[in-house]
């Protein structure tokens, strides 16, 4: 549905000066000699007949009897008055006129085809009334509306429905807060003062929820401690966290330090024959600027043993080859 569609649903006196300004064209360029102004009066039937008769069609395609009924009033009443402004302009030029041998019929014809004109023009002009009287009420309410928005009222926007013309009702669905009576009923008093007497103003709104609205912002706060205890927890589980990484570091470093004795031991006894005794321990030394520890192992020799000096400078050699270590003490008993 389009404006143009809609206009054609609802015609007034205003299509009937068209319909007459239609005719004038139609006649006037029929008068002329020149056949190049037929083109004229085809368009000038054209755009007064074709479209309530296509509207019309488009009421009787969907059903809407409304439609079908507002453009086929638009039809006559440029029918009729395209005749009639044609029939003025003819008496005027002073054409031939056709002659009834009947005159009786012929003035009965006359009498209702000014019947017919003046019901059709009395029609058209009541629904132009009707139609303006309509535009008044919309505006004012209109004017009504945006005045209870500015006073703080909180109004869905409004649609075409809510403003109603024939049952004289203006219905404003409100959201928010609960507005007191005492308030709805001061705007109704000043009805008056828009030209809306015999209105009736209907606010549509919900039960009151400020009991709502106070549990709703008992519930948000809390929310926001337990997320306040939450985020409390999750912090001290975090430094507890850092902490077991720590300690894991350390004990991790530790494990790096130690030296597998029992291994190394079962490993020297096999390459050392000699060894009759190996002993193990960590020594922290200073000279006062810096300090260090050292790994020490104790080594003992059977006497068979011929040549112990080699052995061990071959067991201290392995020790820190084994072991990975750059400084490393043995003491050969």
């Amino acid at each position: 549905e389009t404006p143009e569609l809609l206009a054609r649903t609802a015609p007034d006196v205003r299509d009937v000066f068209i319909a007459i300004a239609g005719g004038l064209a139609l006649i006037i360029a029929l008068s002329r000699r020149s056949k190049q102004t037929n083109t004229i009066a085809g368009v000038a039937i054209a755009t007064a007949l074709m479209p309530p008769l296509c509207t019309a069609g488009f009421g009787l395609a969907t059903g809407n009897l409304n439609y079908f009924a507002g453009a086929m009033f638009l039809f006559t009443i440029n029918t009729i008055f395209i005749a009639l402004a044609a029939f003025v302009i003819i008496k005027f030029l002073k054409f031939p006129m056709v002659k009834y041998i009947n005159s009786a019929k012929r003035k009965r014809i006359a009498r209702l085809a000014s019947f017919v004109a003046v019901l059709v023009f009395s029609g058209s002009i009541y629904m132009f009334v009707n139609l303006f009287k309509e535009n008044q009420f919309k505006q004012a309410a209109q004017h009504l509306i945006n005045d209870i928005k500015e006073s703080g009222i909180s109004i869905i926007d409004e649609v075409a429905e809510n403003i109603n013309y024939k049952n004289k009702s203006i219905k404003l669905v409100i959201y928010g807060y609960k507005i007191p009576k005492e308030e709805l009923d001061n705007w109704e008093a000043k009805l008056f003062e828009y030209g809306l007497e015999q209105t009736k103003l209907i606010f549509q709104q919900g039960a009151d929820d400020t009991d709502i609205r106070n549990e709703v912002k008992s519930l948000s706060d809390l929310y926001a401690q337990n997320q306040k205890i939450i985020s409390s927890r999750d912090e001290s589980i975090k430094e507890k966290e850092d902490r077991i990484k720590l300690l894991e570091t350390e004990l991790s470093k530790f494990y790096d330090t130690q030296i597998p004795f029992v291994q190394i031991s079962k490993e020297a006894q096999i390459n050392y024959n000699g060894l009759s005794n190996l002993s193990y321990a960590k020594m922290v030394q200073t000279n006062f600027k810096t300090t260090d520890t050292i790994t020490v192992f104790n080594a003992k020799w059977y006497d068979t043993v011929p040549n112990t000096t080699n052995q061990k400078l071959l067991l201290k050699k392995w020790l820190k080859t084994r072991l990975n270590l750059d400084t490393l003490q043995l003491n050969n008993n």
